[in-house]
């Protein structure tokens, strides 16, 4: 196994201290979308009361379906009698007024769902895609499996009080991050700021969008037991943060905390490009090839987040055996970079060959079997 160091420009880059910021958050979560990273993190994941956030789960499930072709934005659904008492205006909870044995539209049940946070709405589209809001609850939490969700479970369509529907702040950015990365056709009504059904016109509850500029989504909640949250999501200079903050105790608190959170984030952190897609780290022998050697490259684009200022080292290691067997597959793996952080923290990725390496006919192993013979004595 041969070792290389590699050196690159980015060797005075810092790993980022978890510690440099606080939050009089409960839970609290900040990442970025691109790498993933966590640039924050309190009680993560630790399961909660999730209130109305919850519902970004019933918008998943209803942007898949219409990605899907099983729904389209047109369709309607029917507003029944237990939909509207549970969440319409009788309610006295966030509703988006609907009547009973009304038909409304997709286009506009979502825009209920996700601007005017109705819990009538979640309770239309959960009977008319499921039969009851139960066994919609059952399809909530299989699509929770499916995206990865370890630390949720669903009883309902709208996060109003049950003991059996819980969160955590890590699962609730797992879920925003999916929404923005798979449906992003749809996306763009968590911006829109109010709307109006039957009349009555309410505004969007997500403090972010009247606060920061390029804040884009998602949810608020609030119930006595959760406090005042928000999964909140903002772009700047073509980078996408996105946070989770719980268990905040005024609608006031929870602004300022957001915008400061994100702020953060967006302040003291970068993307760097480590490698791109394509670079060549270097050439590994070939035995028995048409050709005496192959390159090496990345198969694809690495960034990684990073503290914007700080004075300590990455090590970049390439890791490979030699000399490789012909035939060499183009796209297969033949080694890896190693990663060190500064923290001894370890990331590989591997490398690939660049090209397709014939083997030689028998005649020529012969002479390459003799010639290595040779060498060796």
């Amino acid at each position: 196994m041969k070792k290389l160091s590699l050196f690159f420009s980015l060797m005075m880059l810092a790993a980022f201290d978890a510690r440099a910021f606080e939050t009089s958050a409960r839970n609290a979560i900040l990442v970025d979308f691109e790498t993933g990273t966590y640039l924050y993190a309190k009680n993560e994941a630790d399961q909660m009361p999730p209130a109305s956030m919850s519902k970004l789960m019933t918008v998943y499930i209803l942007f898949d379906k219409l990605k899907s072709g099983l729904l389209s934005l047109d369709d309607e659904f029917t507003v029944s009698e237990n939909a509207w008492r549970k969440g319409g205006a009788a309610s006295g909870g966030s509703t988006m007024f609907l009547k009973i044995g009304e038909s409304v539209k997709v286009d506009d049940l979502l825009r209920g769902i996700i601007i005017q946070s109705g819990n009538d709405a979640c309770i239309v589209a959960a009977e008319n895609i499921a039969g009851s809001e139960e066994d919609f609850a059952v399809m909530m939490n299989e699509t929770a499996q499916k995206i990865g969700l370890k630390n949720s479970v669903f009883a309902n369509s709208t996060g109003l009080p049950d003991e059996n529907q819980l969160m955590s702040a890590e699962d609730l950015a797992i879920l925003a991050r999916a929404i923005i990365k798979d449906f992003g056709e749809y996306y763009h009504i968590f911006q829109e700021k109010e709307f109006t059904h039957n009349g009555i016109k309410q505004g969007n509850r997500n403090p972010l969008l009247y606060s920061m500029s390029g804040a884009d989504g998602l949810k608020t909640g609030h119930t006595e037991e959760a406090g005042f949250c928000l999964t909140g999501s903002a772009v700047k200079n073509g980078r996408r943060l996105i946070e989770v903050i719980a268990g905040l105790e005024s609608n006031k608190a929870r602004s300022d905390e957001a915008e400061r959170l994100m702020s953060y984030g967006f302040r003291e952190f970068k993307n760097y490009t480590l490698f791109n897609k394509g670079d060549v780290v270097g050439v590994v022998p070939v035995w028995y090839g048409t050709q005496k050697e192959v390159e090496m490259i990345v198969p694809e684009t690495v960034v990684k987040t990073l503290k914007k200022n700080g004075a300590k080292g990455y090590e970049f290691t390439l890791i490979y055996d030699e000399p490789l067997k012909a035939p060499v597959k183009k796209g297969s793996v033949v080694g890896k970079i190693k990663i060190t952080s500064p923290e001894g923290d370890v990331q590989n990725i591997n490398v690939v060959a660049a090209k397709d390496v014939s083997k030689v006919g028998v005649l020529k192993r012969a002479v390459e079997n003799a010639k290595y013979y040779l060498k060796g004595k």
